[in-house]
């Protein structure tokens, strides 16, 4: 497309806090207009037409999900963007794909088998891709990963050691939403876990072979509460007394934005946003470790905490020329009864977190001294600045001055690029995220859940064969 054409028409799927980012993303570029919002619960949707006005755009249709697949082509959509709840992303991208439209999904692409095979098998159908936005491959010190491995600074890399951990801030808010129930979210190895085996995916440039893991619910639910002495009797913290001083709660109220998305909305559809993560009715894990062989025969292990003291991650990579470290800090320590004051609710990426770190990679090449990588600077918000350049190359710069657009596909072309755009286009690790990465990122979770219940590895073949 070329600027000052008719803008591209794009519908936002799923009107939660996330899909803020996009919605505010699409309104900042001229190529592109949001002409629709998709959501059950009218309230959010009024939301994100705030937010359209805020940017000086128009209104957007409000559609119901019923009339999703009927108003793609009565109402000339070009663009989808999917992100609801992630158990029904296919509900939306088998249809959109079907339509023609370019498609970008949250991730998870979905969260079982069956319905990542049917989104697999509409692509081959209709020869029409989608994009997963794994915004972790876009953080400048992953790319800086990325260059050192694919660059043979530690030779062929035999084994990765992986630890993520997510404080008791960050960690909590997935078990006071819907995410708690393993069958919207497909558990924390399913919903957030996929950024991390994408990335090692991606890194290493291999296929995960085989899984066996370890699950407990260990910290958080009823059981675990009482067993700790952290459990506070409330089912949901706005309006309970018991929940003003507790350090687990999320007082909705206190965040327009939050007030606004969630408890504006409860009169619509009856979520609540804020529940006891200490109450019942959790199915998901909060302690996992696992082992992977890939098709390289390197093998990983990994650990997820949801529950820790501090924020952030350590990856090794061992090679037949050295080690590569990386040590990310997110946040060194969280004080209790921290206000939120992100837009975005609690849910990590949008803001650093107080008492934020920094990172520092470290090669240890075979007898030579180590020596520290030198690293951009780091952004601990937008995803270590992930964020805003995956969405230049999913949709191109929002000024049309920094760069061209491929008509193919909306990303930035390398060829034509200028300046600054030139360097981020340019750089071949900077590549968007297709369906066979999402369910190469995906299959590996689904079979550490298998494998949760057998206590057998489980060959991820027999899970799905992207």
């Amino acid at each position: 497309m070329t600027v000052g054409s008719t803008p591209s028409r794009a519908v936002v799927v799923g009107t939660g806090s996330r899909a803020q980012m996009f919605t505010e993303a699409l309104a900042r570029r001229p190529r592109l207009r949001v002409a629709a919002l998709c959501d059950p619960n009218p309230v959010r949707i009024a939301h994100h037409q705030r937010l359209l006005k805020e940017a000086g755009e128009p209104e957007a249709a409000a559609w119901s999900p019923a009339e999703f697949e009927r108003r793609l082509r009565a109402d000339d959509i070009q663009e989808v963007v999917v992100t609801c709840v992630d158990a029904l992303h296919d509900a939306y991208i088998v249809p959109a794909l079907r339509a023609g439209c370019r498609v970008v999904t949250e991730k998870p692409m979905t969260t079982d088998a069956a319905k990542c095979r049917r989104i697999l098998e509409t692509v081959r159908e209709t020869g029409n891709h989608l994009a997963v936005a794994f915004n972790y491959r876009f953080n400048p010190v992953h790319e800086e990963v990325h260059r050192q491995l694919s660059g043979g600074a530690i030779g062929e890399v035999l084994s990765v050691h992986f630890e993520w951990l997510l404080d008791t801030r960050h960690g909590a808010d997935y078990f006071r939403r819907w995410h708690r129930e393993k069958k919207h979210s497909g558990g924390l190895m399913v919903h957030k876990s996929s950024h991390h085996f994408d990335l090692v995916n991606w890194w290493l440039g291999a296929r995960p072979e085989e899984v066996f893991g370890y699950g407990r619910l260990g910290f958080y639910g009823r059981a675990a509460g009482e067993r700790s002495g952290y459990r506070r009797d409330y089912e949901r913290a706005h309006g309970a007394a018991a929940a003003r001083d507790d350090p687990f709660a999320l007082e909705l109220a206190e965040n327009d934005a939050m007030r606004s998305l969630y408890l504006d909305a409860e009169g619509a559809d009856g979520y609540h946003r804020d529940r006891n993560v200490f109450g019942d009715d959790i199915t998901i894990e909060d302690d996992m470790a696992l082992l992977v062989r890939y098709d390289t025969g390197a093998t990983m292990t990994y650990h997820l905490t949801a529950y820790s003291p501090w924020e952030g991650y350590r990856v090794m990579f061992n090679g037949t020329r050295g080690r590569l470290e990386l040590e990310v800090e997110e946040s060194a320590w969280q004080p209790p009864l921290l206000g939120t004051a992100s837009g975005r609710g609690t849910i990590h990426g949008d803001q650093a977190l107080a008492n934020a770190g920094g990172p520092r990679l470290v090669l240890r090449p075979l007898w030579e001294p180590p020596r520290e990588v030198e690293l951009p600077a780091f952004d601990h918000a937008g995803h270590g600045g992930g964020d805003e350049r995956m969405l230049d190359v999913l949709y191109g710069p929002v000024d049309p001055a920094d760069g061209p657009v491929d008509p193919a596909d909306g990303a930035m072309d390398p060829a034509a690029a200028t300046g600054a755009a030139a360097v981020d286009a340019s750089d071949a690790s900077r590549r968007r995220a297709t369906e066979e990465d999402g369910a190469l990122a995906l299959v590996t979770g689904l079979a550490a859940n298998q494998s949760f219940v057998s206590g057998k590895p489980v060959a991820t073949a027999d899970v799905v064969a992207p």
